[in-house]
């Protein structure tokens, strides 16, 4: 069986509903929680996968969080070899920096359902399932292109929504992984971003309850594609 690590910033922003395509495909899961002490001493080379989680911290807050520098340095030494990587919101930026690009505040926040707008490098790529669906936003910041990655999608709040580097990194400022159940918690966990946005709860409830069906199939979708290219 294959192994599949994925780094966990806070309890409630799990896999959530992409763990069962990569159980499909054949990897055993673990969770590392960036309390872990492993976290310093992993093998950046060992997982199969490593799947990098959301948060609300910032790449940039290295000294108030120190183990945004031991990811940082983790994902530099990974993404060098090209080994299989999938960074989701706080993930993405990570890789982002970890590749050299700039992270920073967006100067405005992205929270709630809304489509993506895919290029055609987009429309090649597994993302392509995505097409005409709602999926999740939630952050602040945004992240630079890096040298040689390809953009994949936008929205107009956020230009840099996604990138691929080759067919085993990719990149995804948004959320693909969400259930209308398991959203219960973010609006608990983050009802001070809810409230800083002017965002009713209740309406995003009925939103996810609305959204999240389609979102799970595609981005099912979208994980069985992208696992299937990697080299």
């Amino acid at each position: 069986m294959k192994s599949a690590i994925a780094i966990r910033h806070v309890q409630f922003e799990d896999l959530g509903t992409l763990a069962p395509a990569l159980e499909r495909a054949g990897y055993d899961i673990t969770y590392l929680d960036v309390d872990d002490d492993a976290l310093a001493s992993l093998d950046p080379l060992a997982p199969d996968l490593l799947v990098v989680l959301g948060g609300p911290v910032g790449v940039y807050q290295t000294e108030a969080y120190p183990f945004l520098a031991d990811e940082l340095r983790l994902l530099g030494t990974r993404l060098k070899a090209s080994r299989p990587t999938l960074g989701l919101c706080l993930g993405s930026q990570l890789i982002a920096a970890a590749l050299g690009a700039k992270v920073a505040p967006s100067g405005h926040s992205e929270v709630g359902f809304s489509r993506l707008a895919l290029n055609d490098a987009g429309q090649a790529s597994p993302l392509r399932h995505l097409e005409g669906i709602e999926v999740l936003h939630w952050h602040g910041d945004t992240f630079a292109l890096p040298d040689g990655a390809t953009l994949l999608a936008s929205t107009e709040l956020c230009r840099h929504q996604a990138f691929a580097l080759g067919p085993n990194i990719l990149a995804l400022q948004f959320h693909p992984e969400p259930d209308a159940a398991g959203l219960e918690r973010w609006l608990i966990g983050y009802a001070g971003d809810l409230a800083a946005s002017k965002l009713d709860p209740r309406a995003m409830r009925k939103d996810a309850v609305l959204y999240c069906p389609a979102l799970q199939r595609a981005a099912a979708k979208l994980i069985d594609d992208w696992l299937a290219n990697l080299t």
